[in-house]
């Protein structure tokens, strides 16, 4: 299952997202997105879990939470929509 987490704070690594996912189950990747040109985080990423039902786990359990000193938004990823 492929999850968004959003209004990271701008420290945030992947190994963090990585540890607050792990509590719920196997983690595949943890990824915080970085901009490009700056090198600084966006302020989200994704996270990808081995099982459907742990993933469910921590959206419920990690939406709304603190993480670094802001209030997290977990959700299920979309996919991205074409860009044309």
């Amino acid at each position: 299952m492929n999850i968004y987490a959003g209004n990271l704070s701008y420290n945030t690594q992947d190994n963090e997202l990585n540890d607050a996912f792990s509590e719920f189950g196997e983690v595949s990747s943890a990824k915080v997105i970085m901009d490009r040109d700056t090198g600084r985080s966006k302020g989200f990423g994704f996270v990808e879990m081995a099982n459907d039902d742990d993933g469910k786990k921590a959206i419920e359990a990690l939406d709304g939470t603190d993480l670094d000193g802001r209030t997290i938004k977990v959700n299920e990823a979309r996919p991205r929509p074409d860009r044309h």
